[in-house]
């Protein structure tokens, strides 16, 4: 059985995965990049923003696996963009330009659908009003037999938590201090005994934390 699969997601040691005021200016909300400061320290990293170099270690390794064998990704809609009620005459088309780094099929959970959005290397925007497991099964009939993933933000991945239906939890502890922001953990008490977890630290300072069914 084809797996839901989340890679990647950064939180802080006060357990929040996005700063406030999302907006153009703070598309993570305020303070959000802090959270990503070692993604861009990576190999793979550079290579999203065009630059040479990097570091090729444990930090690398778990942003290339993220990619492995995935077939179709589902986020929700304040990842995709800070457009909050109508979408308005001039339709967001996602932060990452004409070639998103998603190469997937991606749906986009939202109350408000739109028509699909076709870019370049393979991704394409599906709009989609749908409870997490349905739009799993959407998703899943997409990804053609390889494994579902989870974007973000905390918001909506804390409901596909809730649900019970991630099987694979990749979750990176940064060693900073929101204060404000969307938790990740609320409301999910207990959810390790769930999974058998391990710990891996890097150089970097970050801590991987993996949550396996």
């Amino acid at each position: 059985m084809p797996k839901l699969r989340v890679h990647n997601f950064a939180i802080s040691v006060d357990g929040y995965g996005a700063g406030p005021s999302q907006s153009l200016d703070n598309p993570l909300g305020v303070g959000g990049p802090r959270l990503h400061e070692w993604v861009f320290a990576t190999r793979y990293g550079r290579r999203m923003i065009g630059e040479e170099g990097g570091e090729e270690g444990i930090d690398e390794r778990f942003m290339v696996a993220g990619d492995t064998g995935i077939g179709a990704t589902i986020m929700g809609r304040n990842m995709f963009g800070p457009v909050r009620g109508p979408w308005g005459e001039d339709l967001w088309p996602g932060w990452w330009g004409d070639d998103p780094p998603f190469h997937t099929p991606t749906y986009v959970l939202t109350h408000r659908p739109r028509p699909p959005l076709e870019m370049d290397g393979g991704t394409t925007f599906h709009f989609l009003e749908a409870a997490p497991a349905d739009a799993l099964e959407v998703a899943r009939a997409a990804a053609a037999g390889k494994d579902v993933r989870i974007g973000g933000g905390p918001t909506m991945l804390r409901e596909f938590l809730a649900a019970g239906l991630v099987d694979h939890l990749h979750v990176v502890q940064v060693p900073i201090v929101l204060g404000r922001g969307v938790r990740l953990w609320d409301g999910l008490e207990a959810l390790e005994q769930q999974y058998d977890v391990e710990a891996v630290s890097s150089p970097s300072g970050v801590t991987h934390l993996t949550f396996t069914r």
